[in-house]
């Protein structure tokens, strides 16, 4: 197993250090349950599992205040937690119950908590990246002093509301942070034969700001980057687009086979890259936290979400007479 070799930010202390720790484990748990229930037929509709990206989503919000606002994607359970949403609304949600964030009727990519600061999940590729941009537009405009992390994945690098958008934010000088999760993947096809470049975040040049591209399984890595364009974001100097190299355990939705990669491919990942055993190793071998420690806060993690379950299978449909409400259109 390869070691993290970034330096730990200063400003991470040992309880926080126990806090991104559980909540990588709380993302990867969850999903995997959905994972578990959508195979039993259990839970319908789709949904895009972020096993294996856990780090991405805990390393970039840890660094935002509460006030700042995210937008996710499809693939945003993760996005969701690391931003404060309630895990049992969250199940509750996929479970199509009445206690969920759109009260049952939207189901996995619908998940938002504006409360929270999460301006919602997206099920069309790259449509958060212009709600990322009017946000921070709005922030500007009215002095609200809040910073926008805009998540998307390589596929949305490739359609015009990316470069629209990164094209507005760097002229605008917008308080918003650009963040590629580069799965590797973008649906069934490798991200080398859709785009001529070798790094997605090479493209930040074109439109005149920085540029990072970072080993995205690396928590440190993820908050040094995110620390910094967050900051210079806030000072009023404009966009930063982070590409972070990652990988999905999973397959694209829960359709997928997975039969444009190897076993071989799968395997380097999840034995030499896992985000969560990466971070595990760099705790005890700095002598941060016991092993011990580290067993009782994924084994607090796992049960948080058997509860959120229990929660999730309580909870009532909802009734006949909701049917048309929240129905603007």
């Amino acid at each position: 197993m390869n070691m993290i070799t970034t330096k730990i930010p200063p400003s991470l202390s040992t309880n926080q250090m126990r806090k991104l720790y559980h909540q990588m484990w709380l993302i990867r748990y969850f999903d995997e349950k959905v994972d578990e229930f959508f195979a039993r037929g259990a839970i319908h509709g789709t949904t895009h599992l972020c096993v294996g990206q856990e780090a991405t989503a805990t390393g970039a919000c840890y660094v935002l205040e509460n006030e700042d606002k995210i937008t996710s994607t499809h693939r945003g359970h993760g996005h969701c937690i690391a931003k404060g949403a309630d895990v049992n609304r969250m199940m509750a949600e996929l479970f199509a119950k009445e206690t969920g964030y759109c009260k049952g009727k939207g189901g996995s990519m619908h998940i938002a908590d504006v409360d929270q600061g999460n301006l919602g999940a997206n099920g069309i590729v790259g449509g958060g990246i212009p709600i990322a941009v009017g946000a921070a537009l709005t922030s500007k405009m009215k002095n609200l002093g809040y910073v926008v992390l805009c998540f998307f994945g390589d596929g949305a690098a490739n359609e015009g509301s990316f470069h629209e958008a990164l094209n507005l934010a760097s002229i605008w000088k917008l308080p918003v942070v650009f963040f590629c999760e580069n799965n590797q993947y973008g649906m069934s096809g490798p991200v080398k034969e859709m785009v001529n470049i070798e790094n997605i975040g090479d493209r930040a040049s074109a439109y005149g700001i920085p540029g990072k591209v970072i080993e995205g399984n690396d928590l440190f890595s993820v908050i040094e980057a995110t620390e910094k364009a967050v900051a210079r974001a806030r000072k009023g100097n404009g966009p930063t687009l982070i590409e972070a190299k990652t990988y999905r355990w999973k397959g694209h939705s829960k359709s997928d086979a997975k039969k444009y990669r190897t076993k071989e491919e799968e395997q380097y990942w999840r034995k030499e890259k896992d985000p969560i055993q990466l971070l595990a190793n760099r705790i005890i071998s700095d002598n941060l936290l016991a092993k011990e420690e580290l067993e009782a806060l994924q084994l607090q993690a796992r049960e948080q979400i058997d509860s959120a379950v229990e929660f999730a299978e309580k909870s009532p449909a909802p009734s006949l007479t909701s049917l048309e409400l929240d129905v603007y259109a």
